[in-house]
């Protein structure tokens, strides 16, 4: 640990004011690509730099404000794993969503179960997967209660080819704008839920009703935008949504919440009614749910809800394109 130190020290004070410097990012420019300042190995094998996933961000310094990539090593890595918010700009890569896991068991409640928190701004993640493995249906050692697969609330958070895998509660989207891009998530209730500002974009959603009770329906999303004026909101586009039993596209946690699935392929495993209002009846009118050019047999808009919001297309497309959560190029600057 001390010699990584060093040498981002001494990396720090060799570059200095040279550096290049995007909205306070440093990062190596080589060609058109962007490159981080300092490479970490975590391998299982100990032929890496570390041997856990959390020792290696504990590596970092406080405050840090260059680009800093973490390699994980193929492998399910058995521990539980934060980033704190004074630890921005990690890049934290693995060798494939079915090669590289983070797993634990955790139900305690949705502010400390999470496998993987990541509380930092500017963050990077991709190829590797999480899972909480409580309410694990093929054991089904459980009952189904919240367990966090991951917590994501700082801003500005990139993920690509990233599985979460839990049964309910699975990915706590808790605030931040996030990009979400050929991810895969999987549960049976609430299972995408929290008040951030959120594109999925060809996303895989797995549906796993066999988890619950035969009979009852399980719900993708539960949305917390708290008032009319929140940007925030999740909009699925160009996503699959797949499974086994039957499941709602969602229902509010708080009375504001705002979905989109944009262009969106649904199989009969989706509700034909769609939504519900649940806690919320009577206030539908507060709640924006939304659909738009999905097909496949659960997207019949005829058997909706009454009262599914017809948005305007100039909203449409605003919400579905990366304006929604990028109007000033920080996307671009996590391209590595």
């Amino acid at each position: 640990m001390s010699l990584h130190w060093c040498c981002f020290v001494c990396l720090f004070l060799l570059v200095g004011l040279r550096a290049e410097v995007a909205n306070a990012q440093f990062y190596r420019n080589v060609g058109n690509k962007h490159l981080p300042y300092w490479s970490i190995v975590v391998d299982q094998s100990g032929h890496g730099n570390f041997s856990t996933i959390q020792s290696a961000i504990d590596s970092v310094p406080s405050n840090n404000r260059y680009w800093v990539s973490i390699k994980v090593k193929a492998g399910t890595y058995r521990e539980k794993v934060k980033i704190p918010y004074d630890k921005p700009f990690i890049i934290l890569k693995g060798e494939g969503k079915r090669r590289t896991l983070v797993e634990w068991d955790d139900h305690n409640d949705i502010s400390q179960s999470p496998t993987f928190a990541a509380m930092a701004d500017n963050l990077v993640v991709k190829c590797m997967s999480f899972r909480n493995s409580y309410n694990n249906p093929i054991n089904n050692k459980h009952e189904n209660v919240p367990a966090v697969a991951a917590m994501v609330s700082g801003d500005k958070a990139y993920f690509f080819r990233v599985g979460f895998f839990g049964v309910q509660d699975t990915l706590w989207d808790v605030a931040g704008r996030h990009y979400y891009m050929l991810c895969t998530m999987q549960g049976a209730v609430d299972f995408i839920f929290g008040a951030a500002q959120s594109l999925f974009e060809r996303c895989s959603i797995s549906v796993i009703g066999g988890a619950l009770a035969p009979g009852l329906s399980g719900f993708i999303t539960a949305q917390g935008r708290e008032n009319s004026q929140d940007a925030n909101g999740f909009v699925f586009k160009d996503c699959h949504v797949f499974g086994s039993g039957s499941s709602y596209l969602g229902r509010p946690w708080r009375s504001y919440a705002r979905v989109l699935f944009y262009n969106t392929t649904m199989t009969n495993v989706v509700q034909p009614s769609g939504w519900t209002s649940s806690d919320f009846a009577g206030y539908e009118g507060r709640i924006t749910f939304a659909e738009y050019g999905n097909f496949g047999p659960g997207s019949d808009p005829s058997k909706r809800v009454s009262w599914t919001k017809k948005l305007d297309l100039k909203t449409i497309e605003n919400m579905a394109s990366l304006k929604f959560i990028d109007t000033e190029g920080w996307l671009q600057n996590q391209q590595f």
